[in-house]
């Protein structure tokens, strides 16, 4: 029998080691294109003036090395009511920006991107947001009973349709968590939308505890764009059972000169609010 059981552990190990073998797997690579980050985001009680643009390519998914900033491109933001142009200053860094820029809840703007000989476009409507409310703690509304989470509370305005979009950010966390919610069952009530961590070891996440902030941002979207990123928040959690394949989403903004080089991205113009909250002994 010990020497049935030797010739078994030695086989064990024998396929063991033949499964150490390196496979290199080609990956499909796609067409470089451009990446448009132009989010115009409006926080209350300021002028909203200063605005930035981000453009970069696309790259391979596995290159970490290769340089994507986009520079020498012309971008402009137009009023298409009364045609006010505001032209975003290449900072020769990836970065457009300009500090001209006028908001007005309800209009219209179109984004014009010139690059490599080919335009892009997109047109999208400045979006409000309600205020903030209250902010508060509390153990009663979360997946876990025993973990903290944090409320935050705001009145939907009636009459008209309204989607959300949440940013939940503890500090000292890398990334932040984005949630979107949609008013179509809650309509001109009070909304309390809570947010909690649960225990995640492979992703080095513990729940909240007393003493750490969390920084809150609410963004007021347009049902496109809420469907939009919908989609990308379902996807960044990777591919598991019952989870979302992920896809190329494209955004609002087409090439108009190559409709085939199509761009990722999205112009977005969102009214938002921000605070933080502290979490204390309860």
């Amino acid at each position: 029998m010990k020497t049935i059981n030797k010739l078994i552990l030695i086989y064990i190990l024998a396929f063991s080691a033949s499964c150490e073998d390196v496979i290199d797997v080609e990956v499909q690579k796609g067409p470089e294109r451009l990446v448009v980050e132009a989010s115009i985001n409006w926080e209350k009680g300021t002028a909203g003036n200063e605005q930035t643009i981000q453009l970069r390519t696309s790259t391979p998914f596995f290159d970490t090395n290769t340089t994507t900033e986009v520079t020498g491109a012309s971008v402009m933001i137009t009023n298409t009511t009364n045609n006010e142009q505001y032209i975003f200053a290449d900072q020769n860094n990836g970065s457009y920006t300009t500090s001209d820029f006028v908001p007005i809840i309800g209009q219209s703007y179109t984004l014009r991107i010139d690059y490599n000989g080919e335009v892009y476009t997109a047109t999208e409507t400045m979006t409000p947001v309600p205020e903030i409310t209250n902010v508060f703690q509390s153990r009663e509304e979360g997946f876990d009973e025993d973990e903290l989470e944090v409320h935050l509370v705001f009145t939907d305005p009636p009459e008209e349709e309204n989607n959300y979009l949440f940013k939940f950010q503890r500090r000292g966390d890398l990334l932040p968590d984005l949630e979107v919610a949609e008013d179509e069952f809650v309509n001109g009530n009070e909304i309390d939308w809570w947010y909690e961590l649960e225990e995640d070891e492979d992703e080095n996440q513990t729940p909240f505890k007393p003493g750490d902030v969390v920084d809150i941002e609410l963004f007021g979207i347009s049902r496109p764009y809420y469907d939009y990123i919908k989609i990308l928040i379902s996807q960044l959690g990777g591919v598991g059972l019952f989870e979302t394949t992920p896809t190329s989403v494209k955004g609002n903004c087409i090439n108009e000169t190559n409709p085939d080089n199509y761009p990722f991205g999205y112009f977005r113009l969102t009214e938002v609010v921000r605070t933080s909250y502290t979490f204390v002994e309860d």
